[in-house]
Parts: C-alpha cells; structure tokens; sequence
C-alpha cells in the first residue's frame, strides 16, 4: 500500500507540472488573444473609415449637383416672363439652397466621424505594436520557464516509472484506470470512516479493515483505493 501512496503522490506533484505548464502558455494564449483583438478592431475601423469616405463623396456628389442646380434656375430667372414661373424657380432655389446646407452640415459630422475613427485605429495600432513586443518577450521568457519545468517533471517521471516497475501488473492496470476516471486521485485517506476522495462515509466494520492495512481496500461509492493514515499521538 506504501508503494500506491507513493506513485500517487508522485502523481500529483506531475499534475501540478503539468498545471504549471499549462498556466505559463496560457499568458502567453491570452496575450496572443488580445493582439489578435485588436487586429480585428483595427481592421474594423479601416473598414468603418472606407465607408464613412463613400459618405462624403455621395454627400459631396449630393451638394455639388444642388449647387449646380441653383445656378441653372438663377440663370433661369433671367428669362422667365411670368410671376408663377419666377415663383417656382424661386422655391427651387430655396430647396437646393436648404440641400446644400444639410449636405455641408452631413459632410462636417462625417469628417469628425473619419478622424475619430482613424485616430481609434492609431491608437489602437500603438497598443498593439506595444503588446506585439512584450509578447515576443514572454514567449521567450515563457519557453525558458517551461523547459526548466519540463527537466524537473523527467526527474519526476523517471522516480515514476521505477516505482512503477514494482507494482504488480494487475494492480498498476487498476490504479493507472482509476486515476484517469477519478481526476488523477486514484488512492486516497479516509479520516474519521469517509473517503476523502468523494466524501462519503464508509461502512464502520471497513473503516477497520483499512485502518488495519493488511489488505487493499476499494471505496464502496467512488472505487478509489484507500489507505490510512494515523495520526502521531496515536503512533505514540
């Protein structure tokens, strides 16, 4: 049973290499996540600015032919003879004249809508050089850290698979099955008659059983293997 607590502790601490490792690729993911953010959001604002330009040339377009029309009906007005045709070229006039005032109007809220967006890309763009280069360095920082903890876990691994060696088949087959179904907690203490693997409490008469250790005794609710560990006044 010794030989179980042992490969589980070993177990353990090579989920925690594992964690760790896991936990340094993920800064660099989430920093990696962020660039590519703000690539999106760049890419957003270059897209809204080409619209915004398509605006200001229609708006544009919109406010040169109004203006041309005034000066066709002003030019007009020199030739008309009647007091309804000077009054309907007058109204048109007035009309074109209110277009091009709304038109100038659009135009100037679409070129503060234009420079605000290209000075969010801008910005954006400098965020995104700074994070591009502390990335670079992370990633370097990163691989060293992860290769040290890598170099560590072999050390760890090879204490593994020594110990490993000197299990019975059976026993390793079952013990490697249930620390895979079990989230890498395969053997586990029982304190006070409960299993501290699931938490639930065990019949007395196997509570015994294991306190005495003679034999391999199974969880009855989560199948884990369970030993006891007894604490050092009762030792003494």
């Amino acid at each position: 049973m010794n030989q179980l607590i042992d490969l589980q502790k070993i177990d353990v601490e090579l989920a925690g290499f594992d964690r760790e490792i896991s936990e340094q690729q993920q800064e660099i993911d989430n920093r990696q996540l962020s660039i590519d953010e703000k690539k999106a959001a760049i890419a957003e604002c270059r897209e809204r600015v080409k619209d915004l330009q398509k605006q200001k040339q229609a708006v544009e377009i919109e406010s040169e032919d109004a203006g041309a029309r005034i000066k066709d009906r002003q030019n007009k007005m020199m030739q008309v003879q009647t007091s309804r045709e000077h009054q309907a070229l007058l109204k048109e006039i007035e009309e074109n004249k209110r277009l091009v005032k709304e038109s100038e109007e659009q135009l100037l809220t679409t070129l503060e809508k234009i420079e605000q967006t290209e000075q969010e890309a801008s910005e954006l763009e400098n965020l995104l050089r700074g994070e591009e280069e502390l990335l670079t360095e992370e990633t370097a920082s990163v691989a060293k850290k992860i290769k040290n903890i890598q170099k560590r876990r072999r050390a760890v691994a090879k204490k593994r698979e020594q110990l490993a060696d000197e299990l019975k088949a059976p026993l390793l087959k079952r013990y490697n099955m249930l620390l895979v179904k079990r989230n890498g907690l395969a053997v586990v203490e029982t304190i006070d008659g409960v299993c501290q693997g699931c938490f639930m409490s065990m019949p007395p008469q196997q509570y015994n059983e294991v306190r005495k250790g003679d034999k391999l005794q199974i969880c009855p609710t989560c199948q884990r293997m369970l030993y006891y560990q007894a604490e050092e006044c009762e030792e003494a």
